[in-house]
């Protein structure tokens, strides 16, 4: 597959490389970004790998619970200035969504376009978003969304951070419902927002993932060469203790609780706030959106530095 300026580019953003190295792996890799990415880390070029840059589309995250605690959903609206994601009308209509959400049993967007919209039942949920579309005068678009229901033995707390940039569910597990759940989950929502984990712990974590990432620390170590003259049972100490370093930082029990004045981790707070409530409480599911994260919205003028790599 030829390497565009554009694959060389996005390469860049999600791993820091520079250019010249991103187009080597992308070619090496014919192509295929998560290949490249894999190949610069072998390589010692790039940690593991980072979100996508710069946040692309303005809009806004929200995220909404039912009065009963019964549901609760996380929803993306995009808009093309952060101006319109300012207004009340936009934001009423990023509102309303959410109870779209809330009532509806649709998996994917496409399904919810074709609902009825809540607000006005002789129109579909498309046909509400175009209509928004006319009345504010920029493109708008229903993103995506997620949705919990709760069983009975949680308890949901939601978080919005900087006005919508970043938008938390999360479900505690408990025994006993009590007010004081809210005070735990909103500050573990918060510690979410900052940390952005990709798991609640490592139990989630699949071997394929955990035997992909040792593989990439083992061929990172070889290049080395300050590993040169390490016995293989020093080095493979190394890479565990790499791997679990890692594994810290992606899961949210093991995180270390950024509130917390001494080295507590986030699943210790939680069994120990839960506890002084008289309740067995932990982590059950969380779920964040950032906005606009993994679109891009403008091309950046790296224009010279593109066609310098490409003529390598």
């Amino acid at each position: 597959m030829a390497v565009t300026a554009a694959m060389i580019k996005e390469l860049r953003e999600l791993t820091g490389v520079g250019m010249s190295m991103c187009k080597e792996a992308l070619v090496e890799a014919d192509g295929n970004i998560e290949k490249a990415i894999e190949v610069l880390r072998k390589k010692g070029l790039a940690q593991a790998e980072k979100k996508a840059g710069r946040i692309a589309a303005e809009g806004l995250s929200y995220a909404y619970i039912s009065d009963d605690n019964k549901v609760g959903v996380v929803v993306e609206v995009n808009s093309e200035t952060d101006f319109v994601a300012k207004n009340a009308q936009f934001q009423e209509f990023v509102n309303n969504v959410a109870k779209q959400v809330v009532a509806s049993d649709a998996k994917d967007v496409e399904t919810l376009f074709a609902e009825k919209w809540i607000e006005d039942g002789s129109k579909t949920v498309k046909d509400a978003l175009t209509e928004k579309i006319a009345v504010i005068g920029e493109n708008l678009n229903i993103r995506r969304f997620a949705k919990f229901v709760n069983d009975g033995s949680g308890y949901m707390v939601s978080y919005l951070h900087a006005g919508g940039k970043v938008a938390v569910l999360i479900e505690l597990a408990t025994d006993k419902q009590d007010a004081g759940l809210t005070e735990i989950g909103k500050n573990v929502a918060m510690q979410i927002a900052a940390m952005s984990p990709k798991y609640v712990c490592r139990e989630e974590i699949s071997e394929d993932y955990l035997a992909k990432e040792k593989e990439i620390l083992i061929e990172a170590a070889k290049n080395d060469p300050k590993n040169a003259n390490k016995p293989e049972n020093i080095l493979e100490k190394m890479i565990q203790g790499k791997l679990n370093k890692e594994l810290k930082e992606i899961c949210l029990v093991d995180q270390e609780y950024v509130k917390a004045e001494d080295k507590e981790t986030v699943g210790q707070y939680v069994a120990k706030a839960g506890k002084e409530l008289g309740a067995n409480v932990s982590v059950k599911r969380f779920v964040r959106f950032e906005t606009g994260e993994g679109i891009e919205k403008k091309e950046e003028d790296f224009a010279a530095e593109v066609e310098k790599a490409m003529k390598g």
